[in-house]
């Protein structure tokens, strides 16, 4: 026990991974070309259908981080969930007492996953890409389609797609992976990993991503420095929350002028 908190073994951990990578990787590469005719065909944007499959795979995460903690605890009381979540503020690593100026630690780790996603991340994918072809992005998949001059107006007024891109951020960056990987994993990691359970917890994080595989070189230093290790360092999931809630925020304000009929092409 940590805490409060139950240390998993290595095949539960792996368990609770697979429930989560798993869904995610038949959503995106066996249901998403079935249905995407259908659904894209009647909305005209080409990829609403993936949009939908993915926040329904990370609603399920939701999901199972609720079945989960009341499985463990044995109900779903907002105190011990804060607890067992990791969902408290920062505490001093020595002390083990929560400390509000700990919160200032958001700051440099957001600076970080910046400059990771602007410099370091695009070339370590592509260096991850040049090893793994087969696992480039197909072009249909990707969201820069929705920003092409052609497709673009498209968007404007379409306040229902951009719902959905925020309800995907709300569960990709909060209530979704990170809730279930910093919040449920990565507390109970410990036992099975020593002093190196963020360092496993960013490489399961960078593993999971077998719906959009290009990427796993970089979820994986992201997930690891970024994410996990200040999640661990001031055992508080809130930290990984807020430095991955960046991109959410990036993409909000990045794709408001094309809903609002400002990028016409």
């Amino acid at each position: 026990m940590t805490g409060s908190v139950p240390q998993y073994s290595v095949a539960r951990v792996l368990g609770v991974w697979a429930l989560a990578a798993v869904p995610m990787g038949l959503l995106g590469w066996v249901v998403n070309p079935v249905v995407a005719g259908p659904i894209d065909g009647a909305t005209g944007i080409p990829v609403s259908a993936r949009i939908i499959l993915m926040l329904i795979g990370l609603v399920w995460q939701f999901v199972l981080v609720l079945l989960l903690m009341r499985r463990e605890a044995g109900k779903l009381s907002w105190p011990d969930l804060r607890e067992r979540l990791w969902l408290v503020t920062p505490r001093h690593p020595d002390t083990g007492l929560p400390d509000r100026r700990l919160w200032w630690w958001a700051l440099p780790f957001t600076l970080l996953f910046v400059l990771s996603v602007a410099v370091v991340a695009p070339r370590l994918d592509a260096l991850w890409l040049r090893v793994f072809p087969f696992f480039a992005e197909p072009p249909e998949y990707s969201v820069n389609q929705l920003l092409a001059p052609e497709r673009v107006h498209a968007l404007a007024g379409a306040w229902w797609l951009y719902g959905l891109f925020l309800l995907l951020a709300l569960f990709n960056t909060v209530l979704g992976e990170e809730l279930l990987f910093r919040g449920v994993l990565l507390p109970r990691m410990q036992g099975a990993f020593g002093r190196w359970d963020w360092v496993a917890n960013g490489v399961l994080f960078g593993l999971y991503h077998l719906h959009q595989p290009w990427g796993i070189a970089s979820s994986v230093v992201d997930g690891a420095l970024l994410f996990a290790l200040p999640s661990r360092r001031f055992r508080s999931a809130w930290l990984g929350i807020a430095v991955h809630s960046a991109q959410s925020v990036y993409f909000a304000l990045v794709l408001l002028p094309a809903f609002l009929g400002r990028m016409q092409g």
